[in-house]
């Protein structure tokens, strides 16, 4: 599957900076009860970085169960350790999943510090490459999506139809942000979470893990 994947990616992508794969070949095997999505993949744009390259390092270097969010060192740090990775494991590990089992990508490959500082046409680029995640979404039979942030959700929503709230989780603190459940005819379930480069997942007041529970089993 994850070879089939490969041929998905937008050729005049391949040589830019960004990656596609955020986990191995074990993730995208199988029915996964899960897909992970973020918007697009962050960091200061490196031209030795490319896609091509990342995507030949998963698929040829790593091992089959491997995870971004678990076994890549991100700005130096410690596997798993630097900013949103602790957050994603500690909602993976209470959901009890595998993180080299779930599949995880980005809306749109290419790399960028932050949405705000993406040089291109953002939506452009998600149009190009929805194709993979349809795919991804059709051949594993996906029964939920959960999505870093209100952009990626509302892209995810909008490319699957998903517009019957079906369950949200409001955060026990002053700012009070929300996060929602979204489903569609097909009776997949879309998250739109708050962003855990922001909100501390691993916190019980800020903590979605619930409502993406509610998704994964209807």
């Amino acid at each position: 599957m994850i070879d089939t994947l490969k041929q998905l990616i937008p050729e005049d992508l391949m040589d830019r900076s960004g990656s596609v794969f955020y986990s191995g070949r074990d993730a995208f095997t199988g029915m996964p009860p899960l897909y992970l999505l973020g918007l697009n993949p962050g960091g200061d744009p490196q031209s030795g970085e490319t896609v091509r390259w990342h995507t030949n390092k998963v698929l040829c270097e790593e091992s089959d169960n491997w995870s971004a969010y678990r076994d890549e060192s991100w700005e130096g740090a410690l596997p798993g350790a630097w900013g949103m990775q602790p957050r994603v494991l500690h909602l993976l590990r209470g959901l009890g999943l595998d993180p080299g089992e779930v599949p995880s990508s980005n809306i749109v490959f290419l790399r960028s510090r932050r949405e705000g500082t993406f040089v291109g046409d953002l939506k452009k680029w998600a149009e190009a490459c929805w194709p993979f995640h349809r795919r991804v979404i059709e051949e594993l039979n996906v029964r939920a999506v959960l999505c870093f942030g209100k952009i990626a959700g509302g892209w995810v929503r909008n490319q699957l139809g998903a517009n019957e709230l079906v369950g949200q989780f409001i955060e026990d603190n002053d700012r009070r942000w929300k996060s929602t459940a979204f489903r569609n005819s097909d009776e997949i379930t879309v998250v739109v979470a708050t962003h855990p480069s922001i909100a501390d997942w691993s916190s019980p007041v800020t903590d979605p893990s619930e409502l993406v529970r509610q998704a994964i089993h209807g």
